[in-house]
């Protein structure tokens, strides 16, 4: 799957099961669903899982706990614009970085 169509996914609603959990907890956040992002990376353990956790908390606006994450990831806090952020995370997944 490429950006257009995980895009194209969210917009209508259609949730590909077949995805990468990561992925699922991206869509649903896109999707407006944050707790149901959160609980999708609170049960992956990886570097990746913590990437998007921490992403998560930055939304929610829970910096602390973001900082956590990220250290957790071993990647500095991403301070740029969220859309960004989001985007660079489902890049990365989608090319299963």
């Amino acid at each position: 799957m490429d950006m257009a169509a995980f895009i194209d996914s969210i917009e209508s609603g259609a949730l590909d099961k077949s995805l990468p959990k990561l992925l699922q907890a991206m869509w649903f956040d896109a999707r407006g669903d944050w707790n149901r992002a959160h609980e999708i990376a609170q049960e992956d353990e990886s570097a990746k899982g913590a990437l998007v956790h921490a992403y998560l908390h930055r939304k929610e606006g829970d910096l602390g706990n973001a900082r956590y994450w990220y250290s957790r990831a071993g990647v500095p806090q991403c301070r740029g614009n969220l859309s960004e952020e989001w985007q660079d995370l489902v890049n990365k997944l989608l090319a299963g970085e």
